[in-house]
């Protein structure tokens, strides 16, 4: 019985991509802020190759645990919302044994003669493009195709910053690193951008409140290419005072888009609830890089903790909840952990910016780090179980590739 309950558990972890990478990035992050946090204190000597310790740490962060999150949410939802067939069995083997290659490799990188780490951790992207690019190309709608230059963004980006750093080009790899949380950025309003309101307005109908908010493809376009206007000059080194007036513009529209969709009408729903407090955190990036290009009050890089932390920490705890539930055949509901778990992430974001903008060291830091990664062991405990086991069958569930309602 006990083997046959093993191989059943071994056969769903590779139904969908949320089970796989939601452990993988689950488990992760707690071992990435170990890590991190170690190394900030002087307790743990990193492997980073000659490479600053916050350059290591922040391609860890996103092309590690934050492309294992993204990986697992957009390909788990690319099935329902664009008709695409599933990326399972093998397939999505491959993938996760890639990740896993890649995540080896950067953690070894004093072992290894170059450039085998970085083709190791480069060669994930390439794949998972070349699987999906057929797919979307049959695919009705268009928008969807939309993903794949931000697939290749984020590779360039990840290329660019093994270049910088093998050369010794620390511009280069900050420049590289940004860029992909730029791309990261432009993913998360797109994607999240048509999530946010859908789910808002199922909410706002069952509960009597008012229904969606009108879809404004003039407002969805300006939205995108502010960001997609602001990346380029900001990666470009132009002006403070034009890339500090492309901020705030960005930050101004981005909030009228949100308020468009009234998140306070379901406060009382936690899973949405969650999303809009998501893009909250990032109005207010985008506000704090205004701040500190035009007036300098900040520190340049708060807006990158404002949206790492807590735009996208928000945001994927959200999501990591919902997809995980629906996805094994539960109900939608916020473990009493969960909430608690937002709750930590939230105050790490306020942590890690007091942190940023005070000065307050590399203890408070390490802090931060640690109440970070807290709400995604959480996230394991709760869900690590559903998702090595079968879906429950339940009367009126939907499809398992799904991530509506």
């Amino acid at each position: 019985m006990r083997l046959d309950a093993a191989m059943r558990a071994h056969a769903a972890v590779w139904l969908s991509a949320f089970r796989p990478f939601y452990l993988l990035g689950s488990i992760y992050a707690p071992l990435l802020v170990a890590g991190g946090a170690g190394a900030l204190v002087g307790a743990v000597d990193l492997p980073a190759a000659g490479a600053a310790v916050h350059f290591w740490h922040g391609h860890e962060m996103i092309f590690g645990f934050a492309l294992a999150i993204i990986a697992g949410t957009v390909l788990t939802a690319l099935p329902s919302w664009a008709g695409t067939p599933e990326i399972q069995g093998a397939r999505l083997a491959v993938l996760a044994a890639l990740w896993l290659l890649g995540r080896a490799a950067m953690w070894a990188l004093p072992w290894l003669p170059p450039p085998l780490p970085a083709i190791a951790d480069l060669v994930l992207v390439p794949v998972l493009l070349g699987m999906l690019t057929p797919q979307l190309l049959r695919v009705r709608n268009r928008w969807y195709l939309l993903l794949l230059p931000i697939l290749l963004a984020l590779f360039g980006a990840n290329l660019a910053y093994h270049i910088g750093i093998t050369i010794g080009d620390a511009g280069l790899a900050d420049r590289a690193l940004r860029g992909a949380v730029y791309a990261i950025v432009v993913l998360y309003i797109l994607k999240g951008g048509v999530l946010t309101p859908i789910f808002t307005g199922n909410a706002l109908r069952e509960a009597g409140r008012g229904d969606q908010a009108r879809f404004s493809l003039p407002l969805e376009v300006c939205a995108t290419g502010l960001v997609v206007l602001l990346a380029a000059l900001d990666l470009g080194a132009a002006d403070r005072r034009l890339v500090g007036a492309a901020a705030l513009a960005t930050a101004v529209v981005h909030a009228l888009r949100t308020a468009r969709w009234k998140g306070w009408r379901v406060a009382d729903q936690p899973l949405v609830a969650m999303m809009h407090l998501g893009f909250a955190w990032l109005v207010f990036a985008f506000a704090l890089k205004a701040a500190a290009e035009l007036t300098g009050i900040v520190p340049e890089t708060a807006w990158l903790h404002a949206f790492t932390v807590g735009s996208l920490g928000l945001m994927m705890l959200g999501l990591m909840n919902r997809v995980s539930l629906r996805h094994t055949g539960r109900a939608l509901a916020v473990p009493r952990a969960m909430r608690v778990a937002c709750a930590v992430m939230f105050a790490s974001a306020l942590l890690r910016l007091a942190a940023t903008v005070h000065g307050l060291g590399p203890a408070v830091i390490a802090l931060a780090a640690l109440l970070w990664a807290a709400p995604f062991v959480v996230c394991l405990v709760l869900f690590g179980p559903m998702l090595l086991q079968p879906s429950l069958h339940r009367a009126g569930a939907q499809a398992p590739s799904t991530l509506r309602g």
